[in-house]
This record gives C-alpha cells, sequence and structure tokens, in this order.
C-alpha cells in the first residue's frame, strides 16, 4: 500500500471512531474547542504511528485521546484559577441536527451539572471515573491506558464514585416538567414577577454565571431564591434592550434557552429540576464559548 493510500486508509479508521474519541474528550474536558483540539492532535499521533505500535486501532485512540486530556486538564488547573468568575462547561447543542452527531451518546454525564461536579475530581481520577462509569473499560484496560498499576486505578475508581454518588445532582424532572418550568421562568423573569419566580424556585436554588470576563457575569456563584430571582429578573431586562431572538433547544440532554443577538449566540441558559422546582441554574455568555453553536432554528 502506498503512503496515499495508507494516510486515506487511516484517515477512514479515525473517522470510524471520532464519535467515541468526541465524547470522551468533551466529557473530561468540559469544552467542544478543547475537545476537538484533543482530537485534532491525536489524528496527528495516529497517523504517525508505527504498525507495530498499534494492536488496536481503537484501543490505541482511546488510549491517546485520554491521555492528552489528562495533560490538558492538569495544565489547565493553572489557566482556571485566572479565568474570571466562574468556570462552566461549554454548551454543548444535543438536538438533532446540532452537535449531538458529534457525540456517541447523551446522558446524565454530559448535563452542565454533572459536568461541574466533575471539575472536582483530579484528571486522573476523571479519567478514571468516565472510562469505567460511563465508557465500561475494565481495570485492566483502563491501567493500561492511563500507564497506571490495575491497583491504582480501583482506588481511583472508588473514591471517585464515592465523590460522585455524595454530590451527584437529583434530577428528578421528566422532559416536559422541564421546559414548562423553563418556560414559566423566563416569562415570570421578563415580566418582573418575583412572586411568580419565588413559587418556582428550591429553597437551596443557586445561580452559575460563566462570561469569562468577556462578557456581564456574576464573579461568583448567587445562593437563595430571594437574590436569584432579583438577579434574573435584573439579567433578563438588560438582555431585552437587545432584543433578543430567544429558542428553547437541548442543551447537555436537556431543554436550554439560547439567545440570539444579530444572528449569533449571545447566553445560553440551562437549568437544573428536583421535586418539581429549579435547584440550579446556568448561564453562559462568554463569546468564545458560544462560537460553536448553531445559528438560530427557524
Amino acid at each position: 500500500m502506498n503512503d496515499e493510500s495508507n494516510d486515506a486508509a487511516r484517515t477512514s479508521v479515525f473517522e470510524d471512531h471520532r464519535r467515541l474519541l468526541f465524547s470522551i474528550a468533551y466529557r473530561m474536558l468540559g469544552s467542544v474547542a478543547d475537545a476537538e483540539d484533543a482530537l485534532q492532535d491525536a489524528f496527528i499521533r495516529w497517523q504517525r504511528a508505527s504498525e507495530t505500535d498499534v494492536r488496536s486501532p481503537k484501543a490505541f485512540l482511546v488510549t491517546i485521546v485520554s491521555r492528552l486530556c489528562v495533560n490538558h486538564l492538569q495544565s489547565a488547573r493553572v489557566q482556571r484559577e485566572t479565568y474570571v468568575g466562574e468556570w462552566l462547561p461549554e454548551p454543548l447543542v444535543t438536538d438533532p441536527g446540532g452537535d449531538v452527531s458529534r457525540i456517541a451518546e447523551v446522558d446524565e454525564s454530559v448535563s452542565m451539572a454533572m459536568l461541574l461536579l466533575l471539575e472536582r475530581l483530579t484528571a486522573v481520577q476523571r479519567a478514571v471515573f468516565l472510562l469505567g462509569e460511563i465508557f465500561d473499560y475494565t481495570h485492566a484496560e483502563i491501567a493500561g491506558m492511563l500507564g497506571i498499576s490495575e491497583a491504582n486505578c480501583r482506588q481511583l475508581l472508588k473514591r471517585a464514585r464515592q465523590h460522585v454518588r455524595t454530590h451527584r445532582p437529583r434530577f428528578s424532572a421528566s422532559g416536559r416538567q422541564h421546559t414548562e418550568l423553563l418556560e414559566r421562568f423566563s416569562r415570570a423573569a421578563g415580566s418582573g414577577d418575583m412572586d411568580g419566580l419565588l413559587a418556582l424556585l428550591s429553597s437551596d436554588v443557586v445561580m452559575h454565571t460563566d462570561g469569562g470576563g468577556k462578557a456581564n457575569a456574576l464573579p461568583l456563584p448567587l445562593y437563595g431564591p430571594d437574590k436569584v430571582a432579583r438577579a434574573s429578573v435584573f439579567g433578563l431586562s438588560k438582555l431585552k434592550t437587545l432584543n433578543p431572538l430567544q429558542r428553547i433547544v437541548e442543551i447537555n440532554g436537556e431543554p436550554g434557552i439560547v439567545s440570539y443577538v444579530a444572528g449569533r449566540p449571545q447566553s445560553v441558559f440551562t437549568i437544573e429540576v428536583h421535586d418539581g422546582r429549579i435547584r440550579a441554574i446556568y448561564i453562559v455568555t462568554n463569546p468564545e464559548k458560544l462560537s460553536h453553536l448553531p445559528p438560530p432554528p427557524c
């Protein structure tokens, strides 16, 4: 096989596994852009790998992507310490025809709440948890991929499971109820209906916002129904002055609102629901995290 045919064959194999690789990278990094960068780097290494290095293309590619993500997270820890305001995962549109075509499976593990929870794990813990819990690799396989002992892998997975079990988001809403709460919240905030808003919020509600220093956002999470309600009314009143086009789309597996201004995404708004009330709000306005979103649906 000549070099051109070999490159084409390698590219075809990589594309066959792209959705799996992106699924791992996005869950690891919480960023569409960083996940795509990891895949690009993995593709270059895949093209350069010798036949003797590759017993299983799938195992080789998953190993490369996992290690690239661990390395990136370890360096990102320093970057995020200097990030302006609160850091939130980059929103992923999972509507049919959106970013969902990139990802192998949409489930709880891509929710904003879960990705934010996984941020509290070390890079290696996160990799072990995702590869074991979400992608069903064995301890021996994960240990080989990450270059750690099997005993260490078991211990890391045990600790990660305990952490996630303790802090796991308590989802309890159907898709219809979730959408109804989202719409009711938007109407109440838009009309300044404080009583209506307070009726929708749980007593321990928290608002997370991410502007990255490039757009308006709160510097820290906001706690409590009164503060969250007031901030919601104020924020939506400012947004309305921009005459936004708003659409409900599926964001990270759950209904969310994307606001477009002049044809470009200006913000993404999603909620976490538990026991019929809104328990958490996530608002991303950092334009760098919205640049990959599709244009407004008709």
